[in-house]
């Protein structure tokens, strides 16, 4: 079984939403199934998917973003943020001068949860916290700068892993974890 590692597709929208800015991951979520070189208007494009498929509700003023988004067979979770521009805190949602950070996130298949993983392998805290960077697809130096610990701290914890779930490599964890039950 393949898990991808993906990272969270962010966009910025403006209190009209109007979109300001984007990473890629944002782009391929949104623009999934279409091959990026053949789409002519692409901030046209996203604009009209973040109106049309990420606001729940037709004229919601403020808008109010969906918990949700399916693209294909995946689905994300959608958590919206009001951005504190110039000293001016937002309110939680989108006000007609201010901007908001929509973040799309790969739901799990909710097959096993970390406290689950925790109990049947007897992981500490931050064993759990290093599983769980493992299985959004951190890299070491990563997990370091997230838990505020050096990578050699991360490589020794993702070793102690290894050893309580009986694997040699850091996708045999991620085996352990997302594969059938023996």
């Amino acid at each position: 079984m393949h898990v991808a590692a993906t990272r969270p597709g962010l966009i910025v929208v403006d209190g009209s939403l109007n979109l300001v800015a984007s990473n890629s991951e944002a782009i391929q979520i949104l623009t999934f199934p279409e091959q990026l070189d053949r789409i002519r208007h692409l901030e046209a494009m996203l604009a009209n998917k973040i109106r049309s498929q990420l606001i729940d509700g037709p004229s919601l003023r403020p808008p109010e973003f969906v918990d949700e988004y399916r693209s294909a067979k995946r689905t994300y979770v959608c958590r919206s943020f009001a951005l504190d521009v110039n000293g001016h805190r937002g309110n939680g949602s989108s006000g007609s001068s201010g901007l908001t950070i929509v973040m799309l996130e790969r739901k799990s298949n909710g097959a096993v949860t970390i406290a689950e993983v925790a109990k049947r392998f007897g992981l500490t805290p931050r064993e759990q916290e290093t599983v769980q960077c493992l299985l959004q697809g951190l890299t070491s130096k990563e997990i370091a700068q997230r838990m505020k610990i050096s990578p050699n701290t991360v490589k020794a914890f993702i070793r102690l892993v290894m050893v309580k779930m009986n694997v040699s490599t850091r996708s045999g964890i991620i085996g352990k974890i997302v594969g059938p039950k023996a």
